[in-house]
């Protein structure tokens, strides 16, 4: 891979997510040669991806170039590649652009859509787990606008116009929100000679209450700003397939859609070539202990939603979201200073900060400990800590102004069909 040599031990990361630059930034003064790969060159904010996916903000809103990201690091090499597979017995990583050898090796490759093993659904159904998946996605919904528009047919152009989402976790809760705030305060100005109305927004959940993971309090509150705003919700029903027009549901009944995005669930992005026994198959993620060492492995680490720990608050592992990942990664660092060190490491302790969603405008729950809250001041914490989360502070600004413009005109500016997407048929 053209990287100098050196007498300083390499650190590998797979992963540029919130793990993988979480890490990579707290080893800045550290004497080692970090080596980052990563089979995209930017670093996306995914708690953001819904409002690329409905015009909301541009994509490089959220995303920023990892190279930029960690430009004050000394000893620092990025390789845009795919990791094939791991060969541990030689402390090795293949890629699609060479072999790279490792001293320490961490993996940080986050998840990736489970489609709970249906191969139709697989094929046809939308997913939202990065930007160019964001695109096809806005791209589809104003193609489908498009069409609608020109359609006589009034059955065509309601599957045009119904939007099916499947899970009701905050990122399906904040899709369907966020399409029904298009629905009333944008579309009908754009398509004036189309009956807007005639937009549907459908929200599945498998479970008994929307945000499961979240208090019923949160859940009961969503609902209601879901159901003010026009959503149609199904618990406890289970979409069983979906044919690129017709969806399946578990009682049998279907409906005709244009528009199907899966947000039900998401397993391990795992790498081959770790031991089985290693892995957490049914979740796809790998064991790991306190310290994020994967199972069998001195000197492989797993972090981030990659990563399985049994802990006695978390049972089950922790959840998949950002703040577990992050606050691995900084421990991480620290502990590999405490290895070059020949110190014993400390082990992982979960803070947990609190969740929250967004469900549209001055609508937001949000579960911190024993307070538990919705409504405006809800949205507004939920904003200021997603703006201030976002690397780089050009994107802080942009996002800023794009909310604040969105805010005043009732409006969402990126409506444009930059690169059509077209649907397997």
């Amino acid at each position: 891979m053209n990287l100098p040599e050196t007498d300083q031990k390499r650190v590998v990361i797979i992963g540029g997510g919130f793990a993988g630059i979480s890490l990579a930034k707290k080893l800045k003064n550290l004497d080692v040669q970090v080596v980052m790969i990563d089979r995209h060159n930017y670093h996306t904010f995914q708690p953001l991806l819904y409002q690329v996916s409905t015009s909301g903000l541009e994509p490089d809103s959220i995303a920023y170039p990892i190279r930029k990201v960690l430009k004050h690091l000394k000893n620092f090499h990025f390789r845009w590649a795919t990791v094939e597979r791991l060969e541990p017995q030689h402390n090795r990583v293949i890629t699609n652009i060479g072999s790279l050898s490792y001293d320490y090796l961490i993996i940080a490759t986050g998840t990736k859509t489970n489609f709970f093993g249906n191969a139709t659904i697989a094929e046809h159904a939308m997913a939202m787990k990065n930007v160019p998946q964001a695109l096809n996605i806005r791209s589809l919904m104003l193609q489908n606008f498009e069409k609608a528009d020109d359609c006589d047919d009034l059955e065509e152009r309601k599957a045009l116009l119904n939007f099916c989402i499947v899970g009701a976790g905050p990122t399906g809760v904040e899709l369907a929100g966020a399409f029904a705030e298009l629905k009333r305060h944008v579309f009908p100005r754009d398509y004036r000679h189309l009956n807007v109305d005639e937009m549907e927004i459908h929200l599945f959940e498998g479970a008994d209450r929307v945000l499961p993971p979240m208090s019923e309090q949160a859940s009961k509150k969503a609902t209601k700003f879901l159901e003010e705003l026009g959503v149609k919700i199904f618990l406890n029903t289970l979409v069983q397939d979906f044919d690129g027009e017709t969806l399946i549901m578990n009682n049998g009944e279907r409906m005709r859609t244009k528009n199907f995005i899966w947000t039900a669930g998401v397993t391990g992005a795992a790498i081959e070539g770790i031991d089985a026994s290693s892995m957490m198959e049914r979740l796809n993620r790998f064991k790991v202990n306190r310290f994020n060492q994967v199972k069998n492995y001195n000197n492989i680490f797993a972090i981030g939603d990659v990563a399985y720990m049994e802990t006695e608050p978390y049972p089950n592992g922790h959840p998949q979201v950002a703040q577990p990942a992050i606050q691995q990664g900084e421990l991480l660092a620290k502990n590999l200073k405490l290895l070059l060190e020949e110190k014993p490491m400390e082990p992982f302790t979960y803070n947990d900060k609190g969740t929250m969603a967004t469900v549209g405008r001055n609508k937001a729950v949000v579960d911190l400990h024993r307070l538990k809250f919705g409504g405006f001041f809800a949205w507004f914490i939920w904003m200021f800590v997603h703006l201030m989360a976002l690397v780089g502070f050009r994107n802080r600004v942009i996002v800023f102004f794009n909310w604040a413009y969105n805010y005043i005109n009732y409006d969402k500016a990126a409506r444009l069909i930059v690169r059509p997407f077209r649907p397997k048929t």
